[in-house]
C-alpha cells in the first residue's frame, strides 16, 4: 500500500520551486535583516511510510523508476539502479555516467558490502607543472567508475539475492527521460542561472543543456537525444562497454578531442572495489561507511566523538547543540586533511582515528563555551543520494556525484557524457598526500552511510554537498538516533555549513535563518564568525533518509530543500 502522501505534509513542488528560485538573490549576503528571521518560510515535505518497500532520491520521476523495480518483484540493488540512470537523465548538473559511485548494500540480517566506485588519474598527465584547473579539459583526468559500480552491484543481486529483473530493463525510464523529455526542474534551472557567468566558457554544457544559450524555464522539456543513445547502447551491450567497447572508444575520443589525457586503456583500467566495510559504534547501535580515500572515516569520527556526550540533554537546535556538532566537525576535519588519501599511496591509520582512546582525547579537547579557530580549506562539490529498502529487507545507500555541479563542463564528444572534475581534488604539491600521480585515485568527499540496530539496518542516510556532507550527517543522524525524530522531522530542521560557500569566501560558520535570532547571538558570542543564509537554503545539503523499524516496516523522506521524494509500496 502507498503512503506516501500525507496529508498532514502537502506536496512540496510549488514550495521548492520557490525556495530554489529565491534563494539565489541571498546566498550571497553576509548579513541579512532581523525581520528575515520571522519570515523564514515552513518546510515542506512528504514523509512516506510502507511495509513493503521503499526507494529515496532527489527527483521524483527517479523515485517513481525505483518504485516501478520494486513494484515488479525487483529487489533493492535493481532499484537503486533504475534511480541512479534515470537521474543520470533528470538531475544531470548533479550526476551522471561520466562520474563515480559508492554503495553499501546489506540484507536483512546485517551482511553488508561496500563498493567503492572511484576513477583513477590518467596513465600520461601533462608535465607542466600548472595548479590542476577547477572547470575544463585539465581537470577531466579520472576514469569514471559509476557505471563498473552498477554492474558489479548487478551481478552481486543477481549471485546473492535471486535477482530477476533484466540489466536492459533498469534503463528504459533512463532512455525514454532522454529521448522524449522531462519537465526541467528548479533544481537543474537554478545552477545553471548560479553558473550563467561561468556557462559561456564551457561550450559543451551550451551545447547540451541550454537552448541555444538560453537556460530552459522550469517545467520545459528537456531531451538529450545523445544520452539516450549511449543508454540505449549500455541497456543492450552491458556496462563494460563503458570501458572496453565501441562506447569506450567514442567516449576516450571525445575526451582527447576536448584535451583530456584520458585514453581507452584508462577506460579499461577502471574498477570498483569490493572492500570492507569502516564500522564505528553509536547509542548502542553500529554506524557503517567507506574506506578511504573517502571521508566516511570523517563522518564516523565526528560521530564517535559525539558519542561521548549525552546530545539528548541538549535542547535539540539550540546553540549549545550546533556549537557541539561544529566543534566535533573541525576536529575530524583536520585529521582528514592530514590523512585521508589513496592507501594504495599514503598510509592512513584507519584504526587509530577510529579508536576510542582517540574519540576520548578530542572530545576532552572540546571547550563548551568556545568556538576553536578554523582556518582549514573547504572543498566544494555536489552529489545525489540514493536509498532503497525492498519486501525482504535488502536494502542500498548510494551516492552518485559529478564533484562540482555541471561537472568539468566536457561532453565526451556525441555521447551525451558530461565528466566529472574529480582530478581537481588533487594537488600538484609534491608534499601533499593528495599529490597527483598517476593510477592514483582522488580523495572523495562522498560517504552514504547505513546505521545498524541489534545488527540489522534500521537507517540508510546520505546527502549531497562535498565538505557539507560530514556536517549535514551529523545533524541529520543526532536528530534521528539521539532525538529518534521520523525522517522528515530531521530533514528539515535547520542545518549549518562550515567554511566557504560559491557566494562567500569566508571561512565562516553558515547557518539558516530559521535557527533563530537567539542562536545566531550565542554562537557568535562564543566566538564563532557566522554568517546566514536562507531557510531550506540549497547550500545546506540534500539528504534522503530511510528507516526500517522493528516490525518491519518503512518510514522516509527527502529533504524539501530539493525536488525529491521518498515513495513507498
Amino acid at each position: 500500500m502507498d503512503r506516501s502522501a500525507d496529508p498532514h505534509h502537502p506536496a512540496p513542488t510549488a514550495t521548492r520551486r520557490a525556495l530554489l528560485l529565491t534563494s539565489a538573490a541571498a546566498l550571497g549576503a553576509t548579513t541579512m535583516p532581523s525581520r528575515l528571521f520571522a519570515e523564514a518560510s515552513a518546510p515542506r515535505g512528504v514523509l512516506a511510510r510502507s511495509s513493503q518497500g521503499m526507494v529515496t532520491s532527489p527527483h521524483e520521476l527517479a523515485s517513481e523508476a525505483g518504485r516501478e523495480v520494486l513494484r515488479a518483484g525487483g529487489n533493492a540493488i535493481e532499484a537503486a539502479i533504475a534511480i541512479n540512470a534515470t537521474l543520470c537523465v533528470t538531475y544531470p548538473h548533479f550526476c551522471g555516467l561520466g562520474g563515480d559511485a559508492f554503495m553499501i548494500v546489506s540484507d536483512r540480517k546485517g551482511a553488508t558490502l561496500t563498493l567503492s566506485g572511484i576513477g583513477q588519474a590518467a596513465a600520461k598527465l601533462p608535465d607542466d607543472g600548472r595548479p590542476i584547473p577547477l572547470r575544463g579539459s585539465g581537470s577531466a583526468i579520472t576514469a569514471a567508475a559509476a557505471v563498473d559500480t552498477w554492474e558489479q552491484a548487478f551481478a552481486f543481486s543477481q549471485r546473492a539475492w535471486g535477482g530477476r529483473q533484466s540489466w536492459k530493463g533498469l534503463f528504459q525510464r533512463a532512455i525514454a527521460y532522454a529521448s522524449d523529455g522531462f519537465p526541467l526542474t528548479p533544481s537543474q534551472r537554478f545552477w545553471a542561472n548560479f553558473r550563467a557567468k561561468e556557462i559561456g566558457n564551457w561550450p559543451d554544457v551550451v551545447r547540451v543543456f541550454t537552448a541555444e544559450g538560453r537556460v530552459p524555464d522550469v517545467g520545459e522539456t528537456f531531451r538529450q537525444p545523445d544520452l539516450a543513445r549511449t543508454f540505449t547502447t549500455l541497456a543492450e551491450n552491458g556496462g563494460r562497454d563503458f570501458y572496453e567497447g565501441e562506447l569506450a572508444h567514442r567516449i576516450a575520443r571525445g575526451l582527447q578531442q576536448a584535451g583530456s589525457p584520458l585514453t581507452a586503456d584508462d577506460l579499461a583500467r577502471c574498477r570498483a572495489r569490493n572492500e570492507s566495510a569502516l564500522r564505528v559504534p553509536y547509542r548502542g547501535g553500529e554506524l557503517i561507511s567507506l574506506r578511504p580515500p573517502t571521508q566516511g572515516l570523517t563522518t564516523l569520527e565526528i560521530m564517535g566523538v559525539l558519542d561521548r556526550f549525552d546530545v539528548a540533554s541538549l535542547r535539540e537546535g539550540s546553540a549549545d547543540y550546533y556549537h557541539l556538532l561544529v566543534e566535533a566537525v573541525k576536529l575530524a576535519f583536520i585529521d582528514r586533511n592530514r590523512f585521508i588519501a589513496d592507501p594504495d599511496f599514503f598510509d592512513v591509520p584507519v584504526e587509530t582515528l577510529l579508536s576510542a582512546s582517540h574519540f576520548d582525547a578530542l572530545a576532552r579537547s572540546i571547550d563548551p563555551r568556545r568556538a576553536a579557530p578554523w582556518p582549514h580549506v573547504f572543498k566544494t562539490g555536489d552529489t545525489v543520494f540514493i536509498g532503497a529498502a525492498d519486501r525482504d529487507g535488502n536494502c542500498v545507500s548510494l551516492l552518485q556525484t559529478v564533484y562540482f555541479d555541471w561537472g568539468s563542463g566536457v561532453v565526451a564528444g556525441d555521447t551525451g557524457i558530461l565528466w566529472h572534475n574529480r582530478g581537481a581534488a588533487f594537488s600538484v604539491d609534491a608534499g601533499s598526500i593528495n599529490v597527483l600521480r598517476p593510477g592514483k585515485r582522488p580523495f572523495h568527499t562522498l560517504n552514504p552511510g547505513m546505521y545498524l540496530k541489534n545488527g540489522r539496518p534500521h537507517l540508510l542516510y546520505g546527502t549531497q554537498g562535498a565538505d557539507g556532507q560530514p556536517q549535514t550527517l551529523s545533524a541529520v543522524l543526532t536528530r534521528l538516533i539521539d532525538y529518534r525524530m521520523d525522517p522528515l522531522t530531521a530533514l528539515a530542521r535547520p542545518r549549518f555549513l562550515l567554511g566557504k560557500t560559491f557566494s562567500d569566501s569566508r571561512d565562516s560558520l553558515k547557518l539558516e535563518l530559521d535557527a533563530g535570532q537567539a542562536v545566531f547571538d550565542e554562537l557568535r558570542a562564543r566566538g564563532h564568525e557566522i554568517s546566514p543564509i536562507p531557510a531550506q537554503s540549497p547550500l545546506a545539503g540534500h539528504p534522503g533518509a530511510i528507516r526500517i523499524d522493528d516490525d518491519g516496516g518503512f518510514v522516509g523522506a527527502h529533504d524539501p530543500r530539493s525536488d525529491g521524494l521518498a515513495l513507498g509500496l
